[in-house]
């Protein structure tokens, strides 16, 4: 496991005795505001559980963030872009390719 996950320690009671149901389930709506997230699940000896928020990422996008020279090229660019130092280049249209 990558450090702790729990990031600040300011936690605050959301719902006092949730009980799960017959299939020991939880429903964690209230706690999490409706917002559609992914979580990565943590549990320590205690039985305590910390609910970690993730974005995934698809699969055929993956080869990036394996790449550091890669990444670290696409944040340069992207730095250099909002700084407006770019050349318009043309459609690219022809060299693109299915998959």
């Amino acid at each position: 496991m990558r450090g702790s996950p729990v990031k600040d320690s300011g936690f605050e009671l959301v719902n006092e005795v949730l009980r799960p149901d017959a299939k020991k389930r939880l429903t964690l709506g209230h706690a999490i505001g409706g917002v559609d997230m992914a979580y990565n699940v943590y549990r320590n000896r205690l039985g305590q559980i910390v609910l970690d928020p993730v974005k995934a990422v698809s699969l055929s996008e993956t080869w990036l963030f394996e790449n550091a020279g890669a990444l670290a090229s696409v944040k340069r660019g992207l730095v250099d872009s909002a700084k407006g130092r770019t050349k318009k280049r043309g459609s690219f249209a022809a060299y693109a390719r299915e998959g």
